[in-house]
């Protein structure tokens, strides 16, 4: 299995999406995300970017979710890293009903 150039940088993914966060708040908490293979077999990174309940109101979520993808976009260089980016949102509110760990 041939791993993606990203798995050695992840320090500095990690630094990004820090970073990223810091400057969206408090639309943003916080983004958690995971390496792996998507259904193709491409290797890809898997965000999971929880919003206030204010960012993901509908007059809000567009602009928070073209903000964030375009952040991280400009920071990570998705083909030069080798993977193909995925992004999910959640609301605060969202995540306190479903209470799924990976989101924490």
């Amino acid at each position: 299995m041939n791993f993606p150039a990203a798995i050695a940088k992840q320090p500095q993914i990690n630094a990004e999406i820090t970073e990223v966060v810091r400057l969206l708040a408090p639309d943003i908490v916080h983004i958690r995300y995971d390496i792996g293979q998507d259904w193709s077999g491409d290797w890809s990174i898997f965000f999971r970017v929880l919003l206030s309940d204010e960012a993901s109101r509908e007059n809000n979520l567009r602009r928070v979710t073209k903000q964030v993808v375009g952040k991280i976009s400009e920071r990570l260089d998705f083909s030069g890293l080798g993977l193909i980016p995925y992004f999910n949102f959640r609301s605060q509110s969202e995540q306190a009903e479903m209470r799924e760990p990976a989101w924490a």
